[in-house]
């Protein structure tokens, strides 16, 4: 009895053994499967630094991205340059087809970040990762010059039609003003609806009627007839990235070493807050 007692209690110790040997080992394998995994996973910039580039998402839109001698330049242009560098990672930039789906393009990683004078709205924060405030902005009314000064409240134009960018602020505003409105591809495209005559007017960013609207520009006989509302400008990420926080540090640096002013001045962009 004592021998078949004693068989028994080292069997029972040869198994106990097996079974918690047996536990160890995969159950750190998994710790450390789920963690390369979710690095892999919840790491942006990882894998923006893996691909060497950063692949922003624009529209022709002066003087915050637009091309010149078939190279883009402007505002936001050089200032994404200016990120890259830090990131030590190339540049690549995408014409968003349709900026009424910027996020849908920013989530399947047709783009890394949307970067064109973006209006911070409650639909960019539910879909995106955004950055702190860059600039400020507004949307304003353009009509033909002789028109501009007499049409300048919102009861005034209220039988007009206006070009807007399909899915932008100036969509928006004129929408909430009560405002006939006709969605186009951009906000250049809004102006020519207006040269042409297709259109009594357009609404769009300020940022963009500075730079093109007025004696000397590209559209000398057009003029801002009013302001609709304002807004603030951010960038865009993918939900959850962690190249926001880079970005925001980066910002933050940028404007501390008077680069950011110099850069305003160069493309007449009015950063006063």
């Amino acid at each position: 009895m004592k021998k078949f007692l004693a068989l028994i209690l080292a069997l029972s110790m040869v198994f106990c053994f097996a079974a918690c040997g047996g536990n160890e080992a995969p159950e750190t394998n998994n710790d450390a499967s789920e963690t390369n995994s979710d690095t892999n996973v919840t790491s942006d910039l990882a894998y923006v630094k893996e691909n060497g580039k950063l692949i922003v998402g624009i529209t022709d839109y002066p003087p915050m991205n637009y091309q010149e001698n078939g190279k883009w330049v402007g505002f936001d242009t050089e200032l994404t340059y200016a990120f890259a560098e830090k990131l030590g990672v190339d540049v690549e930039f995408v014409v968003l087809a349709d900026w009424g789906k910027k996020f849908i393009e920013l989530s399947s990683k047709s783009v890394d970040c949307v970067w064109n004078g973006m209006t911070i709205t409650d639909e960019a924060l539910k879909n995106a990762s955004v950055s702190d405030v860059y600039l400020q902005n507004s949307q304003v009314v353009v009509l033909a010059a002789d028109k501009a000064a007499t049409l300048n409240t919102v009861d005034a134009i209220k039988d007009l039609e206006f070009a807007v960018e399909e899915g932008s602020a100036g969509q928006t505003a004129a929408e909430d003003n009560g405002l006939k409105a006709i969605a186009v591809k951009d906000m250049a495209a809004a102006l020519l609806e207006v040269k042409s005559g297709s259109c009594d007017g357009c609404i769009i960013d300020k940022t963009m009627a500075d730079a093109t609207i007025g004696e000397g520009k590209s559209y000398a006989n057009l003029a801002v007839a009013m302001t609709l509302s304002t807004e603030e400008f951010g960038i865009a990420f993918r939900k959850g990235s962690d190249i926001t926080a880079e970005l925001n540090a980066f910002l933050k640096e940028y404007k501390a070493s008077g680069e950011f002013a110099k850069l305003a001045a160069k493309y007449e962009v009015n950063i006063e807050e």
